[in-house]
């Protein structure tokens, strides 16, 4: 029987490649994914372990025991080389006009323990002197020689309990005695860190925050010395509590710290990989069952000759293993290769960023992909194997009609979608409808259930009513000719096989318009969020409050609307004003307050209607605002002008205004006219920017960094992060439907395969078509219409039934953002439907053309 099987598959190799293809590229998810995770576990442990240079033992505390007194004890105790305690500053380097926020770490006590690769000069030696990263130097353009200032926040206690304390900013300037490069990766998040002179990083740390304690310690051991001894002798030396482990088991801890959102993307792929696995078990059952129709003579005849039932089987299950373990090994090869192919480019893209130059191939790599390749494959094939053994020797001589579906086995069925789907929708609309408003975490898990319990129920009825929707597409199609006609009737001929072709291919697009609805209503909903959170789009302002001369000046404003992309630019004056309540003239509090007419801040504000009440005689206050300084929407004050540090008034006027609270989240605004009626003389410190809505958000505001890069002004805004967070929900959808586009093409293999078995079980009936006058083209356009009504209603029903989730998806998750608006991905849901019908078309070439090259007397004499 071994040999009967293999010359059956050389015979029947086309068809047995298309099922191949689909189980490959489900294990090529696999195999790819898990490398992938195996890429960033190693890069994660890298980056750890680089970051201990070349010590031997790590030093972990469980308070804060670990200062500088401790790590001298352990310098002194025998075989230690040296011992540093890690700690740092994020401080602020200044030369000129330029700027940046790192990380400031001491230089190493010996050079076993320090984690950069000095490149240009050397190491800091005295006070005042630091080396800086490359890309440092070149952000401030500054090199080796150059001073540059070093500013930090200094907290100064007060006299009293009372009186607390204040922050004040201290500038220290330091000389540059060389440039670092971080070549193992040990601060790869920051970019490098600024070396500075031991001492001087203990007195910032311990002007910041008292005494200086260490989050770890670092031991490097002398050559030749047992290490396991010397542990010990460092664990007796501290007190109970610390924990002294090697470079090894500390790495590993932090990278099971770091990477555990790594296992959920892991998780989330191999989601997306069942699903094509899911949808290749249904595709490889319908060309068993197509190899099944095909060798139903043979299948008799060797019923006839002695094969019993448990060898026919047998036969089947073994092609179905050879077939599985060939199509995964393919799809190992295939996974590992696309994966050592995104590892090179990404390392082009990034030599900054360790990756392995290879992937790492490991046994759960091989493995898996090809135990859940074959094993999908043997069960897929399970009914089909079946159905070749049920048919009795005589019988089976003759091709067996089409099957259909009895009510007797549908009734339970029937029962059992029922409840799942009305059981699903329940848990979906208790989820969407509110629950997320008590617990978000509560109505996602509700949400996840019961869309599962619906789509499941959905699937397991699909028999019922996916025949019935695709008879009726095809009788509207019926209309435009005989063709069609025939195409209606034949493909609800077999309402199980269509069901299962077109559920597959329903699996997929349901899938990809669901991340589609669910990223459009995200991104419109987050948006307008952030709209409202953040209606300006870039903002510019003097650095330093202290600085006396005129910062925003008329040129700085001409230079700022010359930018490409800019729309709108309004100068803005920033006073601080001191509301008096109108009944309690002793009740005051003070707020910073925006100066800017209805109609200008109208045209740039993002959410104009925030806004909305301003005029000569209100002042607008944020809700927030309002909430914290206890006024009321109505309610009269007295405004004047003060000044910030000391409170006293820059102006000899005020004005009586109403309170007007709008939906702007922070901060008051008032008219030219009212900063007037105060009297205060306040210069424009502040420019509002309005972008072009085409205009390239990320290059525009590079370009206004690079055109005020002179001035002291800082650039923020809510533009780049609305920039960003479109970004990363087109960049996930991208992904997402890349990935879910392989159950797609899928499903669409087993739309060829469905026609193909059409092809089989109807020769005769073609024969007499083609007897009676029926043309081979108009034969052709029967199958072609047949595939195109079958992948078109399962891109249909899936485009719907995913608009469906996705809205649910939304409305449970972006509830507790706010108000959701929930879109229609037109765009997306056409371009699925136009690539399932053509797909559909194209899936009906071959077996048309085996269908029109058998002539009607060859057909005809089958018996």
């Amino acid at each position: 029987m071994l040999r009967l099987t293999l010359a059956q598959m050389r015979r029947s190799i086309g068809r047995l490649t298309a099922a191949g293809i689909a189980i490959a590229i489900g294990t090529a998810f696999v195999a790819a994914t898990l490398v992938a995770g195996g890429v960033i576990e190693r890069t994660s442990y890298d980056a750890v372990s680089a970051s201990f240079a070349d010590a031997d033992l790590v030093v972990v505390p469980d308070a804060d025991v670990l200062t500088e007194p401790a790590l001298e004890q352990l310098r002194g105790l025998p075989g230690v080389v040296a011992a540093d305690g890690q700690t740092g500053q994020w401080l602020e380097l200044a030369s000129g006009t330029r700027s940046t926020y790192r990380e400031v770490t001491p230089r190493a006590s010996h050079p076993r323990l320090e984690s950069q690769d000095v490149v240009e000069g050397r190491l800091p030696e005295a006070s005042g002197e630091v080396s800086l990263p490359s890309e440092v130097a070149e952000r401030l353009r500054v090199g080796t020689g150059d001073e540059l200032t070093l500013r930090r926040e200094v907290w100064t206690p007060g006299a009293d309990v009372e009186d607390g304390g204040t922050w004040s900013t201290q500038d220290e300037d330091v000389v540059v005695v060389g440039l670092t490069e971080d070549s193992a990766g040990a601060f790869a998040d920051t970019g490098g860190s600024v070396v500075a002179f031991p001492d001087d990083v203990l007195a910032w740390t311990a002007t910041a925050g008292g005494e200086v304690t260490y989050a770890t310690g670092l031991v490097a051991v002398d050559d030749g010395v047992d290490v396991g001894t010397v542990r010990a002798t460092v664990a007796d030396a501290l007190p109970q509590g610390v924990v002294v482990r090697t470079v090894d088991e500390q790495a590993e801890i932090r990278t099971r710290e770091l990477t555990g959102d790594e296992d959920v993307f892991t998780a989330i792929v191999l989601g997306f990989a069942g699903v094509a696995l899911l949808v290749a078990g249904l595709v490889i059952t319908n060309t068993f069952q197509v190899l099944v129709a095909q060798r139903t003579r043979l299948l008799a005849l060797l019923r006839c000759v002695g094969a019993d039932r448990s060898q026919l089987r047998r036969s089947v299950l073994t092609e179905a293993t050879i077939l599985g373990v060939g199509g995964s090994l393919v799809g190992i090869v295939s996974g590992v290769a696309l994966a050592q192919v995104l590892l090179t480019v990404l390392g082009g893209l990034n030599p900054e960023v360790p990756l392995p130059s290879v992937v790492v191939m490991t046994p759960a790599v091989v493995l898996a992909p090809l135990v859940v390749g074959t094993l999908v494959t043997v069960l897929a094939a399970l009914s089909p194997a079946r159905a070749a053994t049920r048919v009795a020797p005589l019988a089976a001589l003759r091709p067996a009609d089409a099957p259909a579906v009895t009510s007797r086995a549908g009734r339970p069925r029937l029962v059992v979608a029922s409840v799942l789907l009305v059981a699903g929708v329940g848990l979906l609309l208790v989820a969407a409808l509110g629950l997320s408003r008590i617990s978000p975490v509560l109505a996602l898990g509700v949400g996840l259930l019961g869309g599962a319990l619906s789509f499941v129920g959905v699937l397991v009825g699909a028999v019922f009513w996916v025949p019935g929707v695709v008879g009726r597409v095809g009788a509207l199609l019926g209309r435009t000719g005989p063709a069609a006609r025939l195409a209606s009737a034949n493909a609800v001929r077999n309402p199980r096989r269509t069901a299962a072709t077109s559920t597959a291919l329903l699996i997929g697009v349901t899938l990809v318009a669901m991340m589609s609805t669910g990223a459009a209503s995200a991104r419109t909903t987050l948006g307008e969020q952030l709209e409202a959170e953040f209606p300006v789009d870039v903002a510019l302002g003097r650095e330093s409050s202290d600085a006396q001369e005129q910062v925003v000046t008329d040129a700085l404003v001409e230079t700022v609307a010359a930018v490409e992309g800019v729309e709108t630019v309004l100068p803005l004056r920033t006073p601080v004003l001191r509301l008096a309540d109108g009944d309690a003239a002793d009740t005051s509090t003070t707020t910073g307050a925006y100066v800017g007419s209805r109609d200008e801040l109208t045209r740039l504000l993002r959410a104009p209607e925030q806004v909305e009440g301003l005029a000569d005689d209100t002042i607008v206050v944020g809700e927030r605002t309002a909430t914290d300084l206890g006024l009321d929407d109505g309610q009269l004050v007295e405004v004047s002008a003060v000044d910030e540090a000391t409170g006293e008034p820059v102006g000899d006027g005020s004005a009586s205004l109403t309170v007007v609270v709008s939906t702007l989240k922070y901060g008051t605004v008032v008219t030219p006219a009212t900063l007037e009626a105060t009297g205060a003389d306040v210069p424009v410190d502040e420019v509002w920017v309005r972008l072009a809505d085409d205009a390239d958000v990320a290059g525009t505001v590079a370009d206004l960094q690079d055109a005020v890069a002179e001035s002291p002004v800082w650039v923020s805004g809510a533009a780049l992060e609305r920039a960003m967070f479109q970004r990363v929900i087109d960049t996930l959808l991208a992904v997402v439907v890349g990935l879910l586009a392989a159950a797609v093409v899928i499903a669409l293999i087993g739309v060829a395969n469905t026609l193909s078995l059409s092809v089989i079980e109807r020769r005769r009936e073609s024969a007499t078509l083609r007897a009676i006058g029926l043309s081979r083209r108009q034969l052709r356009g029967t199958l072609a219409v047949e595939g195109m009504v079958i992948a078109g209603v399962g891109a249909l029903l899936g485009s719907v039934l995913g608009l469906l989730y996705g809205w649910a998806g939304s409305a449970t998750v972006l509830s507790v953002v706010g108000e959701v608006r929930l879109e229609v991905p037109w765009r997306d849901l056409a371009l699925v439907l136009v690539v399932a019908v053509g797909a559909g078309l194209l899936a009906s070439v071959l077996p048309g053309r085996a269908a029109a090259r058998t002539s009607p007397v060859q057909a005809l004499a089958v018996d």
